[in-house]
Formats: structure tokens, sequence, C-alpha cells
């Protein structure tokens, strides 16, 4: 497939690397040609250009490609140029935005029609991750997979946990309530093997059934923290989005250095929400403020330096959940060593996105675990597909990748070796970055 990508920004970076390892045909362009030089040592080819160019999209190739990719930080940019790029013969379009308004339905026709196939609105998606997180405070990941019927949940544990020091195959005898899929160790991701023992520190990824995640919970020595007070730190959009999600019920506080925007938020934040002008980095400002009297901290400045040593302020004054925005993709491993909770990153948010749409096989959800450089996908087995064809135990799959769960006829299983994947079942996989096209394989 041959893919252009317009953009050579964080998220247009990523997503060419990504997609240069699985052996697509990428271009990726932009203005600057400085911007580009990395791609030297990728197979990445590169245009310098400016993507609103007729002359440089023509140059490029737009009209042998088969997916336009526009991800600029000007939205007005990426708009006209997936247009052009229709225009030009490019099959199918794609463009990042920052206004929520064009991806109402109504709104749809009008801009398929205009040459905008799909959009994605990064800012929205971190808005309602945070949201999510902040539902099960005890758990450091939590996705909801299969329209619920399965949880994917992301635990570090500690010292005290009943289920540190246990070696997986003594588990899968004990327990068949859940299913661990994955351990983050220090910079290591495992798919485990029933010789691995779990250790107080890593970060473990379990599915679950919806009625069995409390059997999760007390296994990991967690306990249920009530969030009735939150203080956000920036009155980013991701702030004023994440707003709208959070229960009207739940007292929040955002503070906001600069003034101006401090009346501008004021305006328009729902009734639950005090709007505090002052410098959240000022200690006194928080103790002033009760930070210690809240039950999760968020931290969403541009600046993911301030917000990593926020968040680390607000773990010494025993606030119990911390979220920090850390859009430096190269921060998020310290974000991680450090233990502020968890980490938001809007690029790679929308990265996930855009890659789920590109997916060959019926793939319903991507999601990228952005600490364990892991993906998890819900994928339906086709008909004579090669996952079909012996119980999981015999199908020799990679290393790098395991079955976690599945939907058959609306109901959900969790997955072990004597488990025959049937067609058509929804089946949960959890695999290492570079295994998701194996991963195809199997299920076409």
């Amino acid at each position: 497939m041959k893919i252009i990508i317009a953009g050579a920004g964080e998220v247009g970076t990523h997503l060419s690397k990504l997609l240069a390892k699985e052996n697509q045909d990428i271009v990726l362009m932009d203005a600057d040609e400085e911007k580009l030089n990395f791609a030297t040592h990728f197979e990445i080819m590169t245009a310098e250009g400016n993507p609103t160019s007729l002359k440089d999209l023509e140059a490029a190739g737009v009209k042998d490609a088969e997916m336009f990719i526009a991800v600029t930080p000007e939205e007005s940019t990426n708009i006209t140029a997936c247009m052009l790029a229709t225009n030009l013969g490019a099959v199918k379009t794609f463009a990042r935005i920052n206004n929520y308004e064009y991806l109402l339905p109504k709104n749809k026709e009008f801009f398929q029609n205009l040459g905008v196939d799909s959009m994605i609105y990064p800012e929205m998606l971190a808005a309602q991750e945070i949201v999510s997180t902040l539902k099960k405070p005890w758990a450091r990941q939590w996705w909801e997979l299969c329209d619920g019927a399965l949880i994917l949940i992301g635990v570090k544990v500690r010292e005290n946990a009943p289920i540190v020091n246990k070696y997986l195959y003594d588990i899968s005898k004990e327990d068949k309530d859940y299913h661990i899929v994955a351990i983050k160790r220090g910079n290591d991701t495992i798919i485990p093997r029933g010789n691995d023992q779990l250790l107080a520190g890593d970060i473990l990824f379990f599915i679950t059934l919806k009625d069995k995640i409390n059997v999760v919970k007390e296994q990991t020595g967690k306990k249920d923290i009530q969030i009735k007070k939150i203080v956000i730190m920036g009155g980013s959009r991701i702030a004023i989005k994440a707003v709208e999600y959070i229960p009207h019920n739940i007292r929040v506080k955002i503070i906001e250095i600069n003034k101006e925007k401090s009346y501008k938020l004021a305006e328009m934040v729902p009734g639950n929400v005090m709007i505090i002008n002052g410098d959240a980095r000022d200690t006194e400002l928080l103790v002033q403020e009760n930070v210690m009297g809240c039950d999760a901290f968020i931290a969403l400045t541009e600046n993911s330096e301030t917000n990593i040593l926020a968040c680390l302020a607000a773990k010494s004054m025993k606030v119990s959940r911390t979220i920090a925005k850390v859009e430096n993709i190269d921060y998020i491993p310290m974000a991680e060593k450090l233990d502020i909770g968890t980490v938001i990153n809007k690029k790679l948010i929308a990265v996930d996105h855009i890659y789920q749409f590109l997916l060959n096989a019926d793939v319903s959800n991507v999601k990228s675990l952005t600490f364990a450089q892991a993906d998890v996908a819900e994928l339906i087995a086709r008909p004579n597909s090669k996952i079909t064809k012996k119980p999981v135990k015999d199908l020799k799959l990679p290393k790098s990748m395991t079955l976690g769960g599945l939907i058959r006829n609306g109901d959900p299983q969790l997955i072990n070796g004597d488990t025959q994947i049937e067609a058509h079942d929804h089946v949960v996989v959890f695999c290492l970055n570079t295994a998701m096209r194996k991963i195809e394989d199997y299920f076409n």
C-alpha cells in the first residue's frame, strides 16, 4: 500500500516508523527539510514540499496513493490537503483536526463530499482516556474491550500483593478468573510463559471478565478509591473536554496561570468546575487550594517536565491518583521510572487510531500501551483462517503475542491452551509493537 503522510511532526514520524517496519510504501512529506533527515535510517521515502501545493502533491506521487494522511499541526492545512489529494487521485484521506464540531454525525457526509474521508481529534481522545482512568483509580491502565465484555487492566503490584513472587503456572492452576497477558519489568515487556515469576514493582496486564474485576483487585492488593475532588493543572483543550465528560457530582478545580484565559475558561466550564488563576508549580498555592485533600491530580500544561514534576509534588502530598500529559515521547520512560501514575500522550493516541484505520484484518479496536511498547487488538476470526485450524496450544504462535479472551455468540470467555478458536469469534490479542502484522496472517 502506498501511503503519503503529510506532516513530519511527532505524529507523522511515529506513524511512518511504525508502518515502515511493515514494508508499506511510505512517503513522508513536509516543507521543512530538516524534519525529514531522520528518514535516512528507515525505509521511508521523503518529499520536501507543501501539502497544500498541487505541484508538490503531484511530485510526491499522490495520484497513486491508496491513503493520504494529513497530520500537520494546522487543521486548515490538513483539511485542504485532503481535499486536494482526493481530487488528484488519492483513494482515501485522513485528517487531524482540533474542532469537535467537524466530527458530529450530521457533518460526516459534508466532509466526505469535500474529499475528507476520516478525521481525528486527538484532544478529545486524550480527554476520554483521562476520564476512563478515573473510573477505576486503583488501576494504572483500564480499557473495556468488545463493548465491555472483556476488560484489560494494567496494575503496578507492590510487595504486599498476594500475587507477588508466584509463578504463572501456579496461578493458572489456582485461578481461572483472569489471564496475565504481559509483564512490564523495567524497560522490558514480557509476553509471559508458565515459568515466569511475578515480582514486586512489575506492571501486570490482565484480561478478565466484567464480573471478575474484584478478583484482580484483590490479587494485586488494591483498594477502591472514591474520586470526589479533582485538581487539574492547566486549562488546555484537553482539560476543557475532560470536564465535559467528568460526572457533575465530582468537584473540579482548574488552576490556570494566564489571567485572561482563566476568565474565558470560567465562562465555558460546567457548574461543578472552579477556575483558579495561579501557578500550580507554586507549592504554597497547592497547599492553599488543598491539593492534599483531592483524590486526583491531573497535569495538562504544554510542558512535559512541568507536568511530571507537578505530579511528583502531588504524590508527595499523598494524592492517590496522578495523571500527567507527557507530549515529549522521549520522556515517557523517565516518567514511568519516577512512578508518577498514568501518562497521557495525545500524539500516540492519534497514531493508535490512524493505525487501526490502516489494518487489513477485521479489527474493531486497536490500543497501543504506551508504557509497554505493545498493542492490544480485537480481531474477528475469518472462516478457514489459520487461527481456527488447531487448539491454541498447537498453533505455534510467535513468542511476541498471546491470546487473552474471546466473544462467541455474545458470550465472553478467557482463552487457554485447549481453546479452539472458531470462525467469527471476536478475539482479544496482546502483542509487542512489531508483531501486529504477523497477527493478521493468522486471522485473514
